[in-house]
């Protein structure tokens, strides 16, 4: 029998990372832009006080502690607050989507079951459409003041006017830290989204983990502005990494746009931001229009699908800005690993150095374990070149989705992320594709990542998606498709003479296709769409 340990057994909870950022940073800032409303600008301190309204405001709503509130909100300091009001009285916060269909919109809040909905005036007619079709949400709160108020057909009412009226100060409860806090939906492109339940264990440990050195590395100098949307996977956690670092928070609402996120950073001074590729494609391309600089950004987070090595080296050469690339999922509330050096790298020479980070997805932190097995089930060598099922593991990954009746981890007790990977012996992961993505071609395996990531780096390229489609002979053949920077004017043959040097000749597309590249509602190529869009083109072509 083992012994006990005799230390306190105090609980992990959310509320304990606010109660330390105000204790410790009380004057820290946060900053947000609103919809349709100026500028705010506050304290951590004052922060705290508006977040025990809101806890109190919650509490006036029956909201009982299991219950279920859900968010249609942006990246707001309103929202922010809710991020601690709601799991600090033992409440769970559904942050839903809003890139979802209302169909789906209403399934999750459904699925939660939701008694209150908060939302910012800017989805007042999505939450109008919906609202038939909401039969346990009780009561509706705009994320707004009086004066902006839209009731609209649910009646609704001011979040502004109603905290106004409730004490600033509360004697935060607590409760087992394996307590639900956060309920998360995965993107829904195949099937209905699933719901992945966070716990305030999970939470903590994950901020804990992604602010160490090896990871994000925060401190109280730094000044973050979150991209990546508090509504898909809790922001990758920067809510609570942030707040515990005592960073500066720039909340940029929903205007993602490359300009008004280049004001942010000159005007606040940021150092950190994360997003999808996609806002950093854009951001990058308004800098060369306009001959603008990056101010004091000194660190960019990129997440949600490969990131293109041209953009990393853009970054880094023409901007000093260092990118780091990230992979997880919302099952593993998001962090799995990020594309930081060590020293057995750096001593190989920079050259080495940069081809580790910018062709892999990142090296292994502490918290998440990974292996890489056959079809068999057999872990496989960590030799950077045998690729197969990536499997993890850690006290911050699933172990079953919401109201399913049965785990969703394997015999063995690791959870399948539907990748396929290598791992090196320096602990660094390499997506060669996701398994519904990888491409079969006369028996052989075709990366689409690989030749996505080398088309990002072709000159007039904004978003580049390969995907495979039916082929009468060869079983599945590559086909590209290209959405054109604005203005720019390539062509077919001019992709391929790109292409040639740099892939062997059997993995060259048969097809190139420039249109509009869809994405899905958490920002990553819908590859579902361009599936079913082009699946009997190569058909037709042979015929």
């Amino acid at each position: 029998m083992t012994q006990p340990g005799l230390m306190q057994p105090v609980p992990l909870q959310i509320s304990s990372i606010l109660k330390h950022a105000v204790r410790a940073h009380p004057r820290r800032e946060i900053v947000s832009r609103l919809v349709d409303e100026p500028l705010w600008r506050y304290s951590y301190d004052d922060f705290a006080r508006r977040t025990a309204r809101a806890a109190n405001l919650l509490k006036r709503l029956d909201v009982s502690p299991g219950d279920r509130v859900t968010t249609l909100a942006w990246n707001t300091h309103r929202h922010l607050e809710l991020f601690y009001a709601a799991p600090g009285v033992g409440a769970v916060l559904h942050t839903a989507n809003p890139r979802l269909s209302d169909e789906q919109i209403a399934y999750t809040i459904n699925h939660a079951g939701s008694r209150v909905l908060f939302f910012d005036r800017s989805f007042s007619e999505l939450v109008d459409r919906i609202r038939g079709q909401l039969p346990t949400v009780r009561g509706f709160v705009m994320l707004s003041d009086q004066e902006r108020l839209i009731p609209g057909a649910v009646g609704a009412v001011s979040y502004e006017t109603l905290i106004a009226g409730e004490a600033d100060s509360l004697d935060w409860p607590e409760f087992d830290e394996n307590a639900g806090a956060f309920l998360c939906y995965t993107s829904g492109t195949t099937g209905d989204p699933k719901g992945v339940l966070y716990s305030h264990r999970s939470v903590v440990l994950h901020a804990m983990g992604a602010g160490l050195s090896g990871a994000f590395g925060f401190s109280a100098f730094d000044v973050i502005m979150p991209c990546s949307s508090l509504y898909h996977a809790t922001a990758w956690g920067l809510p609570f990494t942030g707040l515990l670092s005592g960073c500066k928070f720039v909340l940029p609402c929903d205007r993602m746009d490359p300009a008004s996120l280049s004001e942010l950073i000159g005007a606040e001074g940021v150092t950190f931001s994360g997003g999808v590729p996609t806002i950093w494609t854009m951001y990058l391309d308004h800098l060369d229009r306009t001959g603008q600089d990056t101010g004091r950004l000194q660190r960019v987070v990129i997440g949600g699908s490969a990131v293109p090595r041209a953009m990393a080296e853009t970054f880094q050469q023409r901007h000093g800005v260092q990118v780091l690339q990230i992979w997880g999922m919302t099952e593993m509330s998001p962090l799995g690993v990020i594309a930081t050096s060590t020293p057995a790298i750096a001593e190989r020479g920079k050259a080495h150095e940069n081809e580790v980070i910018w062709t892999r997805q990142g090296r292994l932190q502490f918290g998440v374990e990974l292996k890489v097995v056959d079809e068999a089930g057999v872990e496989l060598p960590r030799d950077g070149m045998s690729a197969g099922s990536l499997l993890v593991r850690g006290p911050w990954v699933i172990e079953r989705y919401y109201r399913a009746g049965q785990s969703a981890l394997g015999p063995d007790g690791w959870f399948d992320t539907g990748d396929i990977a290598t791992l090196d012996e320096d602990g660094f992961l390499r997506i060669t594709d996701r398994k519904k993505d990888v491409i079969k071609s006369g028996g052989e395996w075709i990366s689409s990542i690989d030749i996505e990531n080398i088309m990002a780096a072709c000159p007039g390229v904004k978003t580049a998606a390969v995907v495979g489609v039916a082929h009468p002979k060869w079983e599945e053949r590559p086909i590209l498709v290209i959405e054109r920077h604005e203005g720019a004017k390539l062509t077919e043959a001019e992709v391929q003479g790109f292409l040639e040097p740099r892939i062997v000749r059997w993995w060259m597309p048969d097809l190139v296709v420039f249109e509009p590249v869809p994405l899905t509602a958490t920002g990553k190529v819908d590859k579902k769409r361009l599936r079913e869009r082009h699946g009997e083109a190569l058909i037709a072509a042979v015929k």
